[in-house]
């Protein structure tokens, strides 16, 4: 699958490096429509209270957490919305949900609530394409920019392999949008697959 990224040239940038420049380039005028595909099923993600509450089990305070999550989330929607930008992203779920999954899940239905277009595919879906590895994780920007996201052995996010170059953008953004076609909305899936399910490592 990496025949999307296959023979360009890529600039490493740490996490905290691509950030920012990330951010950079969504606010300068005349970006087109972002686009994630996430494929992996555990991350971890030191940096957000919610995830290191639901890391230590503490799972009711972690959905708590989330909830205070609303305003930024609006305020990000908002600044796409002035911006004339739409948040799209392909979110693969394996049966057995993983616990991480099932947390991020409730984090992905609050995310559309305030305007991201969030789908789940199986990864029958992504199968296809993985006879030698799995699908990157991708995120495009801007009118030419992609990150290809990098982790260490933990999940932990280290950074990104980051291309500039307008016909590696629109091949991963067409490859994207044909997932996100097969989907379907998170807001329907989380209602149909997760509301029900018990916290994760309860008995």
């Amino acid at each position: 699958m990496h025949d999307l990224l296959a023979g360009r040239p890529s600039e490493f940038l740490a996490a905290d490096d691509m950030h920012v420049d990330y951010n950079k380039r969504f606010t300068a005028p005349g970006g087109r429509d972002s686009w994630k595909l996430e494929r992996l099923q555990h991350f971890r993600d030191p940096q957000f209270v919610s995830w290191e509450a639901f890391d230590r089990g503490e799972w009711g305070r972690s959905l708590r957490l989330l909830e205070d999550e609303r305003a930024s989330l609006a305020e990000q929607q908002g600044e796409a919305v002035a911006m004339g930008v739409d948040l799209y992203r392909v979110r693969v779920v394996a049966e057995p949900i993983a616990p991480y999954v099932q947390w991020e899940l409730h984090l992905l239905a609050l995310r559309a609530q305030y305007g991201e277009r969030i789908r789940v595919i199986g990864p029958e879906i992504v199968a296809p394409f993985e006879s030698a590895e799995i699908v990157p994780e991708l995120l495009t920007v801007g009118t030419d920019t992609v990150y290809e996201f990098r982790y260490d052995e933990t999940g932990t996010l280290i950074g990104a392999n980051r291309y500039i170059d307008t016909e590696i953008y629109d091949r991963c953004m067409e490859f994207m949008r044909s997932l996100y076609a097969e989907g379907e909305d998170v807001r329907a899936f989380f209602q149909r697959r997760v509301v029900g399910l018990a916290p994760p490592g309860a008995a």
